[in-house]
């Protein structure tokens, strides 16, 4: 079973509602507290607690620091201080630098300036930094592997930020939700914050009504505010996704919803693209490749396309965005029908190689069959044949 997670934006998200609304399905404070401390920043305290918000009972996140709220960080700091802190667990580091490398991604479109120049402003400061982190240790407090989201209103009005008034919503809001689906509202406040639109755009591997799923656990994350007409609250539903079972599906195959994550590349030698397959594949992509195409200006490109699980989202995406060097990403949720399959081992001359066997056909790994062939002389493709006839030989039908 996979546990997920779909966070229903019924007034939007922020980062503390989200880590709020994880706390109140169960995460425990003193864990994320714990990993926070592991970042070794000093200056900050967390305090959670029963709030209601439009007759909404919820847990309501507050965060102090000391810092003053202009304070900025470059990107490069923080995610060398995520990169530093031994004390997080490693899906925790990962999906924290994703969220970050999005906003980095986001400021530096926005503000047309390479991804290294970028320095977080509001999103830079300690609570940011508690609220980003604290929700990626409560995930894993709660073991989630997949995350989902409802569409993600959005306000009107302006904004108030570091560089002044903005339009609501804002234009990193814009930029880190593009593909998503939003819908604008005639509420003339913040509904969606960066750190919110950072969160879903980095760690949702889909977004639409919840998905089917065995409940295991809910909360709810209030607002700052307690807005008439609708609580301000992010509902947060726990489950094990439904799975269609393997002897039913056989030789048919299982339907699994993936995610594929894709960019447009057309400044990169073709050693960097080679190895961007195998980088994508050990960042936890099921399968990844590059399609030629012709860009803007007529310049030749590549779209480097991984496929992943929605688990693996956060850590294919900032594999992605660091080794590509892309200012942007898409992501396509997808259904994948999946023949059965299981390992069988044979022997060629003595040697060991490893066969996936279908209900169709088999298929020798291509590395044991190169091992083989490197030992004995025999050719490439003479290997394959043997071992795959042998694998047959053990299951007939």
């Amino acid at each position: 079973m996979t546990r997920a997670l779909w966070w229903h934006c019924l007034s939007g998200i922020a980062g503390d509602m989200a880590l709020a609304s994880l706390l109140d399905a169960g995460a425990d404070l003193d864990v994320v507290a714990s990993g926070l401390e592991s970042l070794s920043l000093e200056g900050w305290h967390m305090q959670a607690g029963p709030a209601a918000r439009g007759g909404v009972v919820a847990t309501y996140l507050r965060v102090e620091v000391d810092e003053p709220s202009s304070h900025s960080r470059p990107w490069a700091q923080v995610r060398a201080l995520l990169e530093g802190a031994g004390g997080l667990p490693e899906r925790a580091r990962r999906r924290s630098l994703a969220v970050f490398a999005a906003l980095a991604d986001a400021e530096a479109a926005v503000h047309r300036a390479p991804v290294e120049d970028v320095h977080f402003h509001e999103v830079g400061g300690l609570d940011a930094i508690v609220d980003i982190v604290g929700t990626c240790l409560a995930l894993e407090a709660l073991a989630i592997e997949a995350v989902f989201a409802s569409p993600v209103p959005l306000g009107r009005g302006t904004v108030h930020s570091a560089h002044g008034a903005l339009p609501n919503p804002a234009p990193a809001v814009l930029r880190l939700l593009s593909g998503a689906p939003v819908l604008g509202t005639d509420d003339p406040v913040e509904m969606t914050t960066p750190t919110g639109a950072a969160l879903l755009a980095a760690l949702a591997g889909g977004f639409g009504p919840m998905p089917a799923m065995t409940l295991r656990a809910s909360g709810y994350g209030a607002g700052s505010r307690d807005n008439p007409g609708r609580p301000n609250v992010v509902q947060a539903v726990i489950g094990d996704l439904a799975s269609s079972d393997s002897e039913a599906a056989g030789a048919e195959g299982a339907d699994e919803e993936l995610v594929l994550v894709e960019a447009n590349v057309d400044d990169l030698s073709g050693e960097v693209l080679g190895r961007l397959v195998p980088v994508l594949i050990e960042a936890g992509a099921l399968d990844a490749w590059l399609v030629p195409a012709i860009g803007k200006k007529g310049r030749p490109a590549h779209v480097v396309t991984a496929l992943s699980a929605p688990s693996q989202v956060a850590s294919v995406t900032s594999t992605l965005l660091r080794q590509s060097g892309t200012l942007g990403l898409r992501r396509h949720q997808v259904l994948r029908t999946a023949l059965e399959r299981r390992w069988s081992e044979v022997t060629v001359d003595g040697h060991r190689v490893r066969v996936k066997i279908g209900p169709y056909r088999a298929k020798a790994e291509h590395e044991d069959c190169v091992t083989v062939a490197a030992a004995t002389g025999r050719p490439l493709a003479e290997v394959a044949f043997l071992a795959e006839a042998a694998a047959r030989a053990l299951v007939p039908h």
